[in-house]
């Protein structure tokens, strides 16, 4: 029998746990996604957000059983994702605490956390004795192709969680009240967005500087915010204004900047 070997990457993440008897109707209470209707051992993206729909934390929720939920998140939000979630406590019955796991993303498999983060089939996977062998180099030229938002890079207080494409993938709008969720309702239901992330390549090898602009005919439409080497070529993230057109050709500096379509999973 042929052995496969799993390519394993590690995934820097920061734990918060919430338990209690209050515990599921306490986070419903506060995060975009629907974390009621999870069972035990299923998980969901969802955000953290300022009541002005300002993402104070992405967030995976894992619930481990009725009572008893885990917060995976980046890593130095720990410590601020608690103490926000403990100002918005006050009469809940739960407890609130970090907690020390290790992640590690399985590409190509499917026993654990599916994640779409990367653009093939993938889990995460917690606490289990996996030695990493997909550089960390690898993965950021995956997560990049998959158009996957990282906080610090394409998510920070300039944004809106629809500009990230975040409204997909960890808001559900059929939900019922959340912190922020007026102007994300608001936004979703009578506006539009003023720029999209969107997946670019760049001609030749030299990375652009965090926040560089990007042009089209001379105009300032968008800005790079992530950015990794792949062959004799750069992929990158970006913000676009949203009506430039997805096949429009961009420049950087005097380099073309090609806008590509996402990779997703098969």
């Amino acid at each position: 029998m042929a052995v496969t070997t799993l390519r394993v990457a590690a995934r820097p993440r920061e734990y918060v746990g919430v338990r209690g008897p209050d515990a599921e109707s306490y986070l419903q209470a506060l995060v975009t996604n629907d974390v009621a209707s999870l069972g035990p051992g299923e998980a969901c993206e969802a955000l953290l957000l300022t009541p002005k729909a300002r993402v104070v934390a992405p967030l995976t929720v894992l619930r481990r059983a009725a009572d008893d939920y885990l917060l995976l998140t980046e890593p130095g939000l720990g410590g601020p994702l608690r103490a926000a979630l403990v100002r918005a406590r006050f009469a809940a019955k739960c407890e609130i605490e970090l907690e020390q796991h290790v992640s590690a993303i399985v590409l190509g498999g499917t026993e654990g956390i599916p994640t779409g983060d990367y653009g093939v089939q993938a889990v995460e996977v917690l606490d289990a004795r996996l030695e990493p062998n997909v550089a960390d180099e690898e993965l950021e030229v995956l997560r990049i192709k998959a158009g996957t938002p990282r906080y610090g890079r394409e998510i920070d207080d300039r944004i809106l969680p629809a500009e990230a494409g975040l409204d997909v993938r960890a808001i559900d709008f059929a939900k019922g009240c959340y912190v922020g969720q007026e102007p994300v309702a608001r936004q979703h239901y009578r506006g539009r967005v003023n720029r999209s992330l969107r997946v670019l390549r760049l001609a030749g090898t030299e990375l652009p500087e965090y926040d560089a602009e990007l042009t089209r005919e001379g105009s300032a439409v968008g800005r790079v915010t992530s950015a990794a080497r792949e062959g004799d070529s750069v992929v990158a993230l970006g913000y676009v204004r949203a009506e430039v057109p997805h096949d429009a050709t961009l420049e950087l500096g005097g380099r073309p900047v090609e806008q590509v379509s996402a990779m997703r999973p098969a």
